[in-house]
Parts: structure tokens; C-alpha cells; sequence
């Protein structure tokens, strides 16, 4: 059974553990500076820069989605910024990110948001195969791929 939930403040060693497990992915563990007291401050101190959900199959973790408000000076409205979403490779394939992302367009929504945007590696071709299969499509950037997706077709990650 796939659960989501928000994390919480004892969320941050597994957070880092996935923080890490991305890197490793992106093959860029050199780059990592996070620190269970960096996101301990960033995540749950008193200015909260970004948020956390966790995604745990069968209760055990799984993956995560970390996101933060954009805003959109044309619609007038916020926006949700997805930064980092990643899937332990054990448990790829089960429809966990896709439920990651209709969360996250569910979240979109009834914070009236504008629209959901993330960014895919021009390298990552296998993500970036999933969003589209999952009818998601979008400009595409030098280097990256950058998804809008508007909060009124949500319903398109069920």
C-alpha cells in the first residue's frame, strides 16, 4: 500500500538519505552540502523555505518530493515549483512518482495555484519519456525540460 504524508521534523535523516540517493542518481555526490541541521533550519525553522512529502510503500520509505511557491506575475497567482522528486530504484515502476506528482497537482490546487512546474535533466531521458506518457508536455529548455502544467487539468496524473 502507498501512503503520502508531509514530513515532518523527524523526516530529515530520511530526507537526507534521499537527498543523497538523487545525487548519486544526477552522479553528482560530490555536490552535496546538505546536513541534517541545514534542513533542520531551511525546512522547520522559523522562515520555512520549502516543503517536504514522503512517500512510503508498503510502510517502509520509498521516495520524496521537494517543492516550494513560485508566482506567475501573468496569471497573478502562485505557483508550486517541484525541485527534487526521486523513487529508491528498488521501487521504480509501481506508479509512485506519478502519485507523487498527482499529490503535488492536488496541492496546486487547493492552494489555488496557477501551475505546477519542474524541470527534467536533457539526460534523463527515461523521466522525461514517463511525463509525457503521463500526458504531460512543455517548451523544451537548452539542457532541460521544463513541465507547466495547469492546475485545472490535475486530474491528467490519476
Amino acid at each position: 500500500m502507498l501512503t503520502i504524508q508531509h514530513a515532518t521534523e523527524q523526516d530529515i535523516p530520511l530526507i537526507l538519505f534521499f537527498i543523497k540517493g538523487l545525487a548519486e542518481y544526477e552522479r553528482l555526490e560530490d555536490r552535496v552540502v546538505a546536513t541534517e541541521e541545514i534542513l533542520r533550519e531551511t525546512l522547520f525553522g522559523k522562515t520555512r523555505f520549502a516543503e517536504v512529502l514522503i512517500a512510503r510503500f508498503n510502510d517502509e520509505p520509498a521516495g520524496f518530493a521537494l517543492f516550494f511557491h513560485n508566482y506567475s506575475t501573468f496569471l497573478a497567482r502562485p505557483g508550486i515549483y517541484l525541485e527534487d522528486l526521486f523513487v529508491l530504484p528498488a521501487l521504480r515502476g509501481k506508479g509512485i512518482g506519478k502519485a507523487l506528482l498527482a499529490r503535488l497537482a492536488k496541492i496546486s490546487k487547493e492552494r489555488n495555484c496557477g501551475r505546477l512546474e519542474w524541470s527534467v535533466l536533457d539526460w534523463n531521458e527515461k523521466s522525461a519519456r514517463s511525463e509525457i506518457a503521463a500526458g504531460l508536455n512543455g517548451p523544451s529548455w537548452i539542457g532541460t525540460n521544463l513541465l507547466s502544467v495547469s492546475t485545472k487539468n490535475s486530474e491528467q496524473f490519476r
